[in-house]
């Protein structure tokens, strides 16, 4: 990347704020989305590769076989993340990589690969943020039952012990699990994404597995003593009633029950929420006895993944697009007030212990221009406003720890293929040509007057 060009954006609102000297500046990717390479050097298949075979289920009728070709360019990649600027980088180890049926032999090409990021990051001056579970399970253990399966929490252990012995003494963080919430519903009651199944109490019980896998993994590699902090990422949404009619609160209740308590009253409380597991009925998880003291083991972060609000309607009629609001190209509401509330609701109802943004971004139309630039005026103003949006929520006594973008460059996005745009720096597929947008400028020069803020303070 180059000197920042003079017609560039800033971010006026959050240059405007001083964070704490050691709030971490980051942007995140996952393994799937960009690596490509799905069959190189013993890798061995997931679950998305698998999905994306099944006709119909991704908007373009594309798969993660090539992506962003990251598996080759890597080295490009990181000095794309280094001349950026920022502390960190989040990322994700795709598990059929290093361990290609999910169980048995390692493999090391695969290891080879994550140490040549892993150094290749600190040579380069920038801290890795490692993440177990990015949805890739191993297809091998899908096949015997995937999540449903507790023989696949035994399996996930074994696996981050294996990971946390390898990296552990170089990473600063591990987080077991990326939005538990997506694997169990999305990918097993709505079956929009993989494994693609449509089961409510599977999806019930999958929730169960991922949370009881969380915590037995945060104990084993607690024992190893490593010097990488421990802990997991979730993805929440605060969730406002439509209206002020009483049907619409409560079912505003009910969903938030779904999503943010379904999760948090585990990890935190120790118990699941009674009017989701009321709701839930027959389909309520099978939990053995002592689950949840295994789920509530102390974590020294939590990542939250941040994208929108969710209004509730209790006969459904809510439609955004039908609203008059300002959405993004996936159809969310744009709405920063909505991170502070969520991040202050954490910190007042929960111990939550340090709290990072682990994902936070808008996907947008922003083609290259005939001036070969990328002028993403809406991405630029999205992160500059929820940039702000936790600088709220710091000086209302939230622990907060970091913020990481997401994304560092336009990649398969799900089942919406390589339709939609996250990326604060443009890919071109045909060439896998990388350009900087407007906004990764912006948030470069953002991120250095920290950086000067911080020297000044000494």
């Amino acid at each position: 990347m180059t000197s920042t060009p003079a017609s560039a954006p800033a971010l006026p609102t959050a240059s405007a704020m001083d964070f704490p000297a050691d709030f971490v500046w980051a942007v995140a990717t996952s393994a799937f989305q960009i690596e490509g390479a799905h069959d190189a050097d013993g890798k061995g298949p997931s679950v998305w590769d698998r999905f994306c075979r099944q006709p119909g289920v991704i908007a373009d009728g594309s798969n993660g076989d090539t992506a962003c070709d990251h598996y080759q360019r890597w080295e490009q990649d990181l000095d794309m993340i280094r001349d950026l600027g920022v502390d960190a980088y989040r990322f994700s180890v795709s598990w059929p990589r290093v361990r290609p049926s999910g169980d048995g032999d390692w493999n090391e090409a695969g290891l080879a690969f994550y140490d040549q990021i892993v150094d290749g990051l600190i040579a380069r001056g920038i801290k890795p943020y490692l993440t177990l579970n990015h949805w890739d399970l191993p297809q091998a253990l899908q096949d015997i039952g995937g999540w449903g399966s507790r023989a696949t929490v035994d399996r996930f252990v074994e696996y981050a012990i294996g990971i946390a012995k390898r990296y552990g003494d170089r990473v600063v963080s591990i987080a077991t699990h990326n939005e538990p919430w997506v694997v169990a519903q999305l990918g097993h009651e709505t079956g929009i994404f993989a494994p693609g199944l449509k089961d409510r109490a599977l999806a019930a019980q999958v929730s169960h597995h991922l949370l009881v896998s969380h915590g037995l993994a945060i104990s084993a590699m607690r024992a190893l003593k490593l010097k990488a902090s421990l802990g997991i990422v979730l993805n929440l949404a605060p969730m406002y009633p439509a209206t002020d009619s009483e049907a619409d609160r409560a079912k505003a209740v009910l969903e938030d029950g779904k999503l943010r308590r379904w999760y948090m009253d585990p990890l935190f409380k120790g118990s699941y929420p009674q009017d989701v597991i009321d709701d839930l009925g027959e389909a309520a998880p099978r939990v053995q006895p002592g689950d949840m003291d295994l789920i509530r083991v102390p974590i020294d972060f939590l990542g939250i993944n941040y994208y929108s609000r969710v209004m509730v309607s209790a006969d459904g009629s809510f439609d955004a697009k039908k609203s008059g609001l300002e959405l993004t190209d996936m159809d969310w509401e744009v709405y920063p007030q909505g991170l502070t509330d969520l991040l202050v609701r954490l910190h007042r109802e929960y111990p939550v212990p340090r709290l990072y943004v682990t994902e936070n971004g808008g996907a947008f139309k922003d083609p290259v221009g005939a001036d070969g630039r990328v002028h993403d005026e809406d991405r630029t103003r999205y992160l500059d406003t929820h940039i702000a949006a936790v600088g709220d929520a710091l000086r209302q006594g939230v622990p907060m720890g970091g913020y990481m973008v997401w994304s560092l460059m336009d990649n398969f996005e799900w089942a919406s293929g390589y339709v939609k745009r996250f990326g604060i720096v443009h890919v071109d597929y045909a060439t896998q040509r990388r350009t900087p947008k407007d906004s990764a400028l912006a948030y470069r020069d953002f991120v250095l007057r920290q950086r000067a803020l911080r020297q000044r303070r000494g």
